[in-house]
């Protein structure tokens, strides 16, 4: 892939590190704009390349040179800064790690700089990106689309609970994590144009525990949803057409049923780029620096799923 200027990527834990990698594999051109000199450390192990650290004002204050994208993978409370930041520096091609921002305020922020500033600003769900998705996608497709749909975003709290994240990131685990799956789920079987949604229990940290709700989806497509974070459980999503049943459990696999039949097998898939790097990342980039934008949420829809369904479902 040649690309005429630079990327630059900002971050040095191990998402940027997974970036890292794809963009090595793609022969790409890039900077590396870090914060501590612990993370840089460990960068350099893991990806042979040194970053600079400081902070990215500090990159943009001491570099001339140009880049035409960048590709944020910082820590879920510092993305929307160095969103606007990168913004104000003149850069119109962001790839943002998702879920962009910690409420509708800093996505609302970022998303009328980004129009002002006529850039585009794509938020990073690489489950959109894998292999077993994009074959489900053909199974859509040819069966005439989506009749209904089902998922669940079952997190595991006794995981969670003792990781250490700064505060505040826990309490909104729905938006920095589950949305994986809600976003996966409404990617293929549409936005939801009404939506019925029930919560109750609570974790020590996190304000609810069990989720379940229903509604229907612009393409006039009924789904339903539940969670339960104090029980046994994984992300799944179920899709229903006039001929299958198409699982994603786990999400990087597929599994069939036929109408006429009880029977569930599992659908060969070419998932070898899944394997060979974090899943779905490579296709990601290379659509993002590609400018193949389709498939992508953009900063908008991310604003529009966060002060609508987002809220609804998850309550805060």
């Amino acid at each position: 892939m040649q690309l005429s200027t630079r990327i630059l990527l900002i971050g040095a834990g191990p998402m940027a590190q997974a970036y890292a990698k794809v963009l090595k594999a793609l022969k790409v051109s890039f900077s590396v704009a870090g914060r501590s000199e612990i993370s840089a450390a460990t960068f350099l192990k893991e990806t042979g390349i040194k970053p600079s650290t400081g902070g990215l004002e500090k990159f943009l204050a001491h570099n001339d040179e140009t880049y035409s994208k960048a590709i944020v993978a910082t820590s879920a409370e510092t993305l929307a800064h160095c969103c606007s930041s990168l913004l104000d520096h003149g850069i119109k091609n962001i790839l943002l790690e998702k879920p962009g921002g910690l409420n509708s305020d800093e996505i609302a922020h970022i998303n009328s700089k980004a129009v002002e500033k006529k850039a585009n600003v794509c938020i990073a769900y690489n489950r959109r990106f894998y292999s077993s998705v994009n074959k489900a996608v053909e199974f859509i497709k040819n069966d005439g689309g989506i009749t209904s749909f089902h998922f669940e975003f079952t997190e595991w709290s006794h995981v969670i609970e003792p990781l250490k994240k700064a505060e505040g990131l826990k309490e909104r685990w729905f938006l920095l994590n589950s949305t994986h799956v809600v976003d996966l789920a409404f990617y293929l079987g549409g936005k939801p144009e009404e939506i019925v949604s029930f919560s109750s229990g609570s974790l020590s940290w996190h304000p609810k525990s069990v989720y379940s709700g229903a509604g229907i989806s612009g393409s006039d497509t009924l789904f339903s949803y539940h969670a339960n974070w104090q029980a046994p459980g994984r992300w799944g999503v179920e899709l229903m057409t006039k001929k299958h049943k198409l699982i994603l459990r786990p999400l990087e696999a597929l599994q069939i049923q036929n109408l006429s039949s009880i029977e569930i097998n599992e659908v060969d898939i070419d998932d070898a780029l899944d394997k060979n790097f974090k899943p779905g990342l490579y296709k990601q980039t290379k659509a993002f620096l590609e400018d193949d934008l389709n498939n992508f949420c953009t900063l908008e829809e991310q604003h529009n799923a966060f002060t609508s369904y987002y809220r609804k479902i998850c309550g805060y």
